[in-house]
């Protein structure tokens, strides 16, 4: 008896040891991914200070180590001048010269973009989501259907480029026996066309993490409105959407942050690098502040690297705003459940 005992102690000790090494573990990696993306914020953020420094401060810092032009980058941080050329960096358009150079077109066309890449994709995932979930009998054809929706979401974001190409801004000629046939929407090189190619990319994503979000909420939720005399769509509507809709708005917080950091499918349906006006309606031709800040960093010239930095610092902060926003929603919305 004491032997059994004795072994049952030394059983629950190594499991402790286990679990705690197992913490300890999680922490470090947890810790060690911190690290590195403070660094990564830190490099950007340090190389897009010197973006907005004046050309007098650059001569004198020609040469010096980043300790070594603390003091002029700090008292230069404090001038006029320097905020003046980060107003202008907001309000300018891009330029061959990096002191006058700005990326307000490209804000401009990724907040175009974003909204309406949501505009055309929240709807259509969240619908294709409900009709899977809560009206498509189990059968072979939704098990095909999810299964492509599961393998699309791993597709590169080039492939939906091409398409996006062939489609949206040009137009496929088909063959048939009866004559040629276009399919295809011909809008060319626009932001309809940009947005619309995002809209497939992130699409997939969209509905997988709704379905999930409805799959979460409680089945006795259904019952319960049923046996009140409810529809099927009165308890969709009214139970089981107000209840996914914080699950729905973390995929979609997911899926618009990878649309505002995609540049491959733009670059495949037309989008420009170089655009000294601010696009004013769908049809306009556009440029993305990934392109902006991916061309600037190609540039040999070192002041451009600088501002690709900054660009990246504007991107990040366009995407936190986003995130905010439906970060609010998903918390105002999940505060009214209460069961």
């Amino acid at each position: 008896m004491t032997d059994a005992l004795s072994n049952e102690d030394d059983l629950l000790r190594r499991r402790k040891r286990v679990s705690a090494m197992f913490g300890v573990l999680c922490a470090g990696a947890t810790a060690l991914c911190l690290l590195i993306l403070i660094g990564l914020l830190a490099t950007v953020a340090v190389n897009a200070f010197d973006a907005f420094l004046p050309e007098q401060t650059r001569a004198e810092l020609e040469g010096k180590s980043t300790l070594e032009g603390l003091g002029a980058r700090t008292s230069a941080f404090f001038s006029a001048p320097y905020w003046q050329r980060g107003w202008t960096f907001l309000v300018e358009g891009p330029s061959w010269r990096p002191e006058k150079a700005g990326v307000n077109p490209a804000i401009f066309g990724s907040l175009w973009l974003i909204g309406l890449t949501a505009l055309f994709s929240v709807p259509a995932g969240v619908g294709a989501a409900v009709y899977l979930e809560e009206y498509a009998a189990a059968s072979r054809w939704k098990q095909l259907v999810q299964l492509n929706i599961a393998n699309l979401a791993g597709v590169p974001s080039i492939v939906y480029g091409i398409l996006g190409l062939g489609i949206f801004v040009r137009a496929v000629t088909l063959q048939a026996p009866g004559g040629d046939y276009l399919v295809g929407l011909s809008l060319g090189r626009v932001i309809l066309s940009g947005a619309l190619t995002l809209s497939l990319v992130v699409l997939p994503i969209v509905i997988l993490a709704s379905q999930e979000a409805l799959r979460a909420v409680p089945r006795s939720i259904r019952q319960a409105s049923y046996a009140l005399g409810a529809t099927k769509w009165q308890t969709t509507w009214r139970q089981v959407l107000p209840a996914a809709l914080p699950g729905m708005m973390t995929g979609v917080i997911l899926a618009i942050s990878r649309a505002l950091g995609e540049a491959a499918p733009l670059v495949a349906v037309g989008a420009v690098g170089f655009i000294n006006y601010t696009p004013t309606s769908p049809y306009s031709r556009f440029t993305a502040l990934p392109l902006q800040i991916f061309n600037w960093a190609a540039d040999p010239k070192p002041e451009f690297h600088s501002l690709a930095s900054a660009a990246i610092l504007v991107l990040l902060a366009v995407l936190i705003m986003m995130n905010a926003a439906a970060v609010w929603v998903r918390y105002h919305y999940g505060q009214r459940i209460r069961w």
